[in-house]
Parts: C-alpha cells; structure tokens; sequence
C-alpha cells in the first residue's frame, strides 16, 4: 500500500466570497421518513459553516437510498427516499431557512433535469432571502446513475447552478454525476469532512503494529478484494459473518446453511491465496447455530467449538460468533497487544444475534493503547444501538476513529490509496487540467 499523501484541491484554498457553492454531502440517514443516526450530517457541519462564515451561498445535495426499483428500473420518487427529514433536521438544529425545489415527475424516469422554476429559488438565495437551498435526492435524478447523454446533461445543469463544487461526501464513493461528472464543469475541492476522512485512512495504510482488522459482511464476494490488502497488510485478520461462515466451510469442508454458491467460491479462493498468511488469521473458535432466521428462539439455537466439527459437518443457520470466542485467551491477547484496530464488522444477524458484537467492541474498548479505526454503516449503527455510552465516549475519544462510509474504507482498502475512490481522483485531476481555479493569496 502506498505511503504518500494525496494532493488534492482543498476548500480552504478557495475564495468563496460571494459564490454560490453547489456541496455534495453524503446524508444518506434516512429510512423511510425517519432519521435514525444524524452522525453523517453533523460530521459536515464544519464545512458548512466555514462556507457561510467565508461568504460563500450554499446549495447541498445528497442521494438517499436506492430509489431504482431493481426488476423495473423506474425512479421511485416517495417519501420514504426524501431529504425533507434531513432538511428539518438542519432547520431546526442551526435556526435556518432551507428550500427544497420540486420539478416534474417522469412516470419512469424520475427527474429527468434541473427545470428552470429553480430560478426563483437562486435569486432568493443570492438576495439574502433564504439561507440555503437543498437539492433532492440526486438518485430521484435519471442522470445521477445513468451515464451517456443524460449525466453529460445532469452534470451541466448542476454545474450551472454554482461557481464551486465541494466533496464531502466521503461516504458516496461511487462514481455518479454529483460526484464525479461534475468536477469536469466546475472548480473543485474537499471539504473538511473529506480532508479527515482521508487523513484517517493514513493510520490504516501505515498503521502503528500490530495491527488487527475485523472484518464481517453478509457478502463474501463483496469484500474479498479488501480481504485480500488486509491479510498482506494487517499482523492479524479476525472475520465474522457469512464471510467467516463461507471461509470455515471453504477451508474445513463442513456446509452450513444460506452459504451460496457464489460465496463458498470466493471463499476458497481467499483460503488459497490466504494460505501463505495463515498465521495471521486468527479463527474465532465458538460460533451460534440456529435452527431458524427468525429470532433467537430458546432451545433452537446452540453453541458450537469449530474445533470440534469434523469434515462433512451439516449446519443450520450460523447466526453468531459466541461472545465465549472474545474470552479466549489466545484471541483476547491478540486484541490487547494490538496498537491499531480497524473494525468494519457487525458479527451477529441483527437485531437478535448480538451477543459476538458486543463483546468484539467491549474487548476493543478495554485496549486503551490501541488506536480504534471503525467503519461506518452498519458498523456505527450497532455500536450505537447495543453499547449506547461506549458509542458516545467513542465519538469524543482521541482513541477512536469512526468513518462515515463502511464500503469506502474497505473500496479505499482494496486499492491502497484514496486514489481509488473515483471521486478523490476526480478532483486531483481536474486540479491538474483546470486551471481557473481560485485561490487565496
């Protein structure tokens, strides 16, 4: 993995005064109307306020959900993938008056561009009027995801909205319009947000050893191309989930239930590249077994050694690293010597398997040498809902790192450098071919 640091254009380098600024921030925090988590959001409030206090006008947008209906492909435009939660979260919080504008609604295509009627809401802004405008949902736009003509013409309307475009959105590191597209229309820089985001990524590329990652996912072929930096890079590699499910299957030749074919694959294949590393893959010796996916029903579910499970083995469901697992003493050192921990990792099946989660996250905690890299999603969202104080410590604790984006830690992983998240890459590059770019003196 690489070892220097990334040049890019950073938002403090901009002269913001009297801009508009079109902000690209990932506040994808809403399920279904509802704002569960408003860490996200208030990560890029830094960056919001130093464009405000700089003179700067603000435009912000954000995708939420997957709006696409997968079998039809029609945009799905509801409530449900809305930012207006988000928007009233912000209002209330920061006593500001945000506008969300409205177009016209294709049957299948969603929006199928910026209309004109935003007009009125521009002179607003630039008159003082109202505070900020907040775009919707740029999934609810054909061409966020689309490509071709329709994000060639996406991504000029939105770049005909601002003077500059800020990334912070470190989260959104797909390469769609708002966040890639546009950097070929407009001068543009990291937000704050960003700029940490990849600061943190350092500690993960040249980590203080040992350094001990964990990682679990329902997907194994999702993660195995991470998988596979981390049992180069890290001094220890602890897995959960269904990946850990498909590599015991992989490596021990025991089958357990719901493993696809397409996982027990990859997982052979990370088993056979994984083989001159074995020492650094440390086996969580007890799993859970249940006999059902619908909750953790007494007397249908069990324990087992993995140690114990001869070749041939049958399995139900395995919902579960047992928390005896975490007590080990041979896996209970491995944590307590580490100096760096990257946890991206939910180990149980939520929201009744709980038990593996907890006590990974209570055994990382009693380290209080050990620097504590989390991912963000799923990651964040359980230590918040099962270890509720050690969350909010965690937020404060110059020990702890929580990123904002699980799948862009890993993506960042995969290539060793932040290079290659798209969006990173694409503002080096156009700093590199655009050179109206305004700065301070």
């Amino acid at each position: 993995m690489t070892k220097k640091n990334v040049a890019y254009p950073l938002l403090q380098e901009a002269d913001l005064r009297g801009k508009t600024v079109l902000v690209r921030v990932d506040h994808n925090v809403v399920k279904k109307g509802l704002i569960h988590d408003p860490y996200r959001i208030d990560a890029t409030l830094g960056t919001l306020y130093y464009i405000n206090a700089r003179g700067g006008r603000l435009i912000l947008m954000t995708h939420v959900g997957r709006p696409k209906n997968k079998k039809t492909g029609h945009i799905e435009i509801s409530d449900d993938t809305s930012v207006q939660p988000i928007v009233d979260y912000l209002q209330n919080k920061l006593h500001i008056h945000l506008e969300v504008p409205e177009f016209h609604r294709h049957p299948q295509d969603g929006y199928t561009g910026i209309e004109t009627s935003i007009n009125h809401l521009i002179r607003q802004l630039n008159e003082g009027k109202i505070d900020g405008i907040y775009l919707p949902n740029t999934r609810w736009f054909a061409g966020e995801e689309s490509g071709g003509e329709a994000s060639l013409r996406f991504a000029n309307q939105l770049a005909g909205l601002a003077d500059i475009f800020v990334n912070d959105a470190f989260g959104s590191w797909q390469a769609h319009t708002s966040t890639v597209g546009i950097t070929d229309y407009l001068p543009s820089y990291a937000g704050f947000l960003l700029q940490k985001e990849i600061e943190n990524l350092q500690r993960i590329y040249n980590p203080q050893p040992p350094f001990v990652a964990v990682v679990a996912g329902s997907k194994f072929d999702t993660k195995i191309a991470s998988l596979f930096a981390l049992v180069e890079k890290a001094d220890a590699l602890v897995l959960g989930g269904v990946i850990y499910n498909a590599y015991l299957c992989a490596k021990y030749g025991i089958s357990i239930k719901g493993i696809s074919p397409e996982d027990l694959e990859s997982a052979k294949r990370f088993v056979s590249f994984a083989n001159k590393f074995s020492d650094k893959i440390i086996e969580l010796p007890y799993i859970v077994e249940s006999d059902t996916m619908e909750g953790k029903i007494a007397g249908r579910y069990r324990t087992h050694n993995i140690r114990e499970l001869a070749p041939g083995s049958q399995l139900n469901y395995v919902l579960d690293v047992a928390s005896e697992s975490f007590h080990d003493p041979s896996v209970k050192s491995i944590f307590m010597d580490a100096r760096t921990i990257f946890v991206n990792a939910v180990m149980g099946y939520t929201p009744h398997f709980n038990d593996g989660t907890i006590a990974l996250d209570s055994l990382t905690d009693q380290n209080l040498e050990a620097v504590k890299l989390y991912g963000g999603g799923d990651t964040m969202q359980e230590l918040k809902r099962l270890l509720p104080g050690l969350y909010i410590a965690a937020l404060d604790s110059p020990k702890y790192y929580i990123f904002t984006g699980g799948g862009a830690v890993l993506k960042a992983i995969e290539a060793g450098t932040p290079l290659g998240l798209e969006p990173v890459a694409s503002l080096v590059n156009q700093r590199s071919t655009a050179g109206d770019i305004a700065t301070t003196e």
